[in-house]
């Protein structure tokens, strides 16, 4: 297999995949891309606003009235001034406003979990708020150049006063976004709202998960002809390219296995895909825009990454320097939230098909008890000290062992009762042994 680095393919489900889709989520986890375009377009409208500034100033002449010809010079020259001054206060704005920006997000990624600070690259309202801003900035240098030093309205080849006015507008989106920009970062900083958003997150993940097919499906793909290995870079498996694998395996008349899950390391030589069907000790050709892997895991395909982003949350409060059992309680509101979620949906592996409804590609994806262990395992061990917490969990494991499939109780049963077990050991007083195991949704108030 080649060196595959790459985009990775389209949420799956009922709706037809999107090849577009990996793209567009891996420049959802850049900062550069919209600030980018931003620069770009402001170029374009500076260019535009150029244009029809050439275009009044020659009409004017054309018609010989050289009175507008002198008042429209007046009003560049006046705006000129305010030109000016945004050019040289934007820059310093910018600076200082993110500057501050940074703080927060440290201090959420110290207070939290360095891996929320995923959660704020990702923020719309920060890309936009920071690309209006540039733009801003290099739309006022690019007036300035058009001003025309002659002093002689008669003489003057340029009277930049459309493209003084669009400065303007720039400024006045610039300050709208700057309120919005700090009512999201105040929001931010907010433990219930970055949990919530991590919440969504991976429910998007659940919901893109594809139908369950008949049983055995996934096992029934014939024998296996020959194995894909990764020769590119190490890192997180970060995603695959859905639909293009799915094409290329109908193009073959083959059927694709993932081997490594969503998430996992793999280094140069680690088996990627199995190939079933087709001549045996042959795969198909490794384009290289098949698999994608970086430094860390994303949200897109990674049924588990929102769920350990939550977990973290929880371990950090109940850790002796932070010692904040109410967020963990918030974390593990979440936690439940995902499992009552993703209880009833097949898990295990995700298999994917072509057009005509064959089997192409087989991901594997955590089971229920992977996920159940991911979500109270390590948070049991630390809550055994923590009244609140305890009480939290048995109240939301009883809850959820009231919602889920029947064949899925086990592994929260099994939970259960090692947290009791783990309270008894570490509170020797009867009663307040008694009050850390009476169940309560809000664990103390």
């Amino acid at each position: 297999m080649g060196d595959w680095n790459t985009t990775a393919g389209p949420p799956p489900g009922r709706r037809r995949p999107r090849t577009w889709s990996p793209l567009r989520e891996h420049l959802r986890d850049t900062f550069w891309f919209a600030p980018t375009v931003a620069l770009v377009l402001v170029c374009v409208v500076w260019a535009a606003g150029s244009t029809a500034d050439d275009a009044i100033l020659t009409a004017l002449r054309d018609s010989g009235d050289e009175a507008a010809v002198s008042a429209l010079h007046g009003i560049a020259d006046d705006a000129k001034t305010v030109v000016t001054t945004i050019s040289a206060a934007m820059m310093t704005f910018i600076g200082v406003v993110f500057s501050i920006s940074l703080v927060a997000v440290q201090m959420a990624a110290g207070q939290l979990s360095p891996r929320v600070v995923s959660v704020f690259v990702r923020s719309r309202i920060t890309k936009a708020t920071f690309a209006v801003f540039l733009a801003t900035f290099v739309l006022s240098l690019l007036v300035l150049t058009s001003y025309d030093s002659q002093p002689d309205p008669a003489l003057v080849s340029s009277t930049p006063v459309v493209q003084s006015v669009l400065t303007l507008l720039m400024v006045a989106l610039s300050v709208v976004l700057f309120v919005m920009y700090v009512n999201a970062m105040l929001r931010l900083m907010r433990v219930g709202h970055v949990v919530d958003l991590i919440t969504a997150e991976s429910l998007r993940v659940v919901a893109d998960l594809p139908p369950a097919g008949p049983a055995g499906e996934a096992t029934g793909l014939g024998p296996e002809t020959a194995r894909l290995t990764h020769r590119g870079a190490p890192g997180v498996l970060r995603d695959v390219n859905i639909a293009r694998l799915v094409r290329t395996a109908r193009r073959h008349g083959i059927a694709l296995r993932l081997i490594p899950g969503i998430g996992d390391f793999v280094v140069p030589g680690t088996p990627v895909f199995a190939v079933h069907g087709g001549v045996p000790g042959r795969g198909p050709a490794a384009p290289y825009s098949l698999v994608s892997v970086s430094a860390e895991r994303t949200f897109h395909q990674d049924l588990a990454f929102g769920l350990r982003q939550l977990t973290d949350i929880a371990l950090r409060a109940l850790s002796s320097s932070v010692n904040d059992p109410t967020t963990a309680v918030q974390a593990v509101d979440r936690i439940l939230l995902f499992l009552a979620t993703v209880a009833p949906r097949p898990l295990g592996t995700a298999v994917h098909r072509d057009r005509t409804g064959t089997v192409r590609l087989v991901r594997p994806v955590p089971d229920w008890p992977r996920l159940v262990d991911l979500a109270l395992a390590e948070i049991r061990g630390c809550a055994t000290c923590s009244p609140q917490v305890t009480r939290r969990l048995l109240a939301g494991v009883d809850d959820l062992l009231r919602v889920v499939p029947a064949d899925r109780r086990e592994p929260l049963v099994r939970q259960r009762a090692l947290l009791v077990r783990a309270v008894e050991r570490a509170v020797p007083e009867p009663a307040d042994r008694a009050f850390a195991l009476q169940p309560d949704r809000q664990g103390i108030g």
